[in-house]
């Protein structure tokens, strides 16, 4: 009997996803995710998981772990790297609002470099294949939720969505036939979940590398004949109603494919390193502060921003740097104070400075639940008071780098390039950068990653 995950599957592994314009997006895809994992391995999480793995786990196997020096089995070294390319908030966002890039490039780069090891046979242009076919996944299971605005979730997208995309492109990568692969998506709808609590911890960034981990495993396992129930999506006991209940739509799984999501709508590729909603804020404060002849946080009087309502981003007083990238507050103060964001503004050191204290003390939120809170079509205005009397204001509709207000792809290898400098040297970068974007010659996965050690 033909299944809803059955024809899921079947429509997302027969889609040839060869499209040159898409093919070149992943390209750049890969780029920008191996930047900010390269970028992101060194902050605690990561760090941490590094650690527990060597001490706890086999840490030895034929997978890279991204800027920790040893190799590990494949879903080990796939959980470490999601964690690196998610903990600083500089991945692309996507609507509705996902993590689809440290749920999926993880573990296709930890996948294909176990299967150039075995085969000798370069891997990395299967891998843009399969992860345009994962992004797809994404797309479609977030669409399906019925939870297209931030305020509307009830769980961590990637968390819930990542692991099923993760299992389908690794079991396109492995060359699964459907039955395997709808296997695989069972085993892997077992294994979602991410509480929103969790967000501005440490925790976050696990839901992206358990995904990317369990998502690659279930594939393997798959392979190996490990069954699962041929719908796991559909019925009164599936993931759709577990998740979503009357919300569910199933129809959006089975729409034609066009060009691929990862093309239409799109990506806002991310040019701060803090959660999406706040790129708004952050712009917004910068064009105010340019205003002024010289900024002095000295002359303000207060600061209001008026924005959509979404609670889990009010956040007055982060507690710590990282909760700060989740924080109207604190990203629109730094901002202001600073006249830059990037990942230095969300250490513990910048947040708990007098100054930010200073001016975290005179700021108000206004939220306005009548201002859209979907990622493409909200706003938000930014009022500052200074003690002469002059007021600076500036509104944000789109973000430079969102699907409203794109950027050359020039912009994204400068990002890419400025990231993997810092944290590899300059000819690693330059050589990263080449391997990525050569359509010369096949792509192999292992001389990428040897340049993250």
């Amino acid at each position: 009997m033909t299944t809803l995950s059955y024809e899921f599957t079947e429509r997302i592994l027969g889609w040839q996803a060869d499209d040159a314009r898409l093919v070149e997006r992943c390209r750049l895809i890969l780029l920008d995710g191996l930047a900010v994992a390269a970028a992101g391995a060194a902050q605690p999480g990561p760090t941490h998981m590094a650690g527990f793995s060597k001490a706890h786990q086999q840490a030895d196997g034929p997978s890279t772990v991204i800027g920790h020096g040893f190799c590990a089995p494949a879903a080990v070294a796939a959980r470490i790297n999601g964690m690196s390319m998610h903990v600083l908030d500089f991945e692309p966002m996507w609507n509705p609002p996902n993590h689809a890039v440290s749920t999926l490039l993880p573990a296709l780069l930890a996948l294909a470099e176990l299967r150039e090891r075995e085969s000798g046979v370069a891997h990395g242009n299967a891998l843009l294949r399969a992860l345009a076919k994962g992004i797809e996944t994404q797309g479609r299971l977030r669409m399906s939720s019925g939870q297209i605005e931030p305020a509307q979730l009830t769980l961590h997208p990637p968390g819930v969505v990542g692991p099923l995309a993760a299992a389908l492109a690794c079991s396109d990568l492995l060359g699964l036939d459907t039955a395997h692969a709808t296997a695989a998506l069972g085993i892997a709808a077992s294994r979602s979940g991410g509480v929103l609590a969790n967000i501005g911890s440490q925790t976050k960034a696990l839901h992206c590398g358990d995904a990317a981990a369990h998502g690659l495993e279930a594939a393997l396992l798959a392979a190996r004949g490990f069954t699962a129930s041929t719908d796991a999506l559909s019925g009164p006991r599936g993931w759709g109603n577990a998740y979503f209940g009357a919300r569910f739509d199933s129809d959006c799984l089975l729409a034609p494919i066009g060009v691929g999501r990862a093309l239409e709508p799109g990506l806002s590729w991310k040019l701060f390193p803090s959660q999406f909603a706040t790129h708004y804020a952050i712009t917004a404060a910068l064009d105010a502060r340019a205003q002024a002849d010289a900024f002095r946080a000295d002359d303000v009087e207060s600061i209001e921003l008026h924005a959509p309502s979404m609670p889990y981003i009010d956040r007055p007083q982060p507690q710590t740097g990282l909760d700060g990238k989740f924080s109207w507050q604190y990203t629109t103060c730094v901002a202001l104070l600073d006249g830059r964001v990037d990942p230095d503004s969300f250490s513990d050191t910048r947040r708990f400075a007098p100054n930010v204290d200073a001016m975290l003390a005179r700021f108000k939120l206004s939220a306005d639940p009548s201002i859209s809170g979907a990622l493409d079509s909200m706003y938000v205005e930014l009022s500052v008071r200074l003690k002469n009397g002059a007021r600076l204001y500036a509104r944000c509709d789109a973000p430079l780098g969102s699907w409203n207000r794109p950027v050359d792809n020039d912009v994204v290898r400068a990002k890419a390039r400025g990231l993997l400098g810092d944290a590899v040297g300059e000819s690693r970068a330059d050589r990263i950068i080449h391997l990525a974007e050569s359509k010369n010659t096949p792509l192999a996965v292992r001389d990428l990653m040897a340049c993250l050690p």
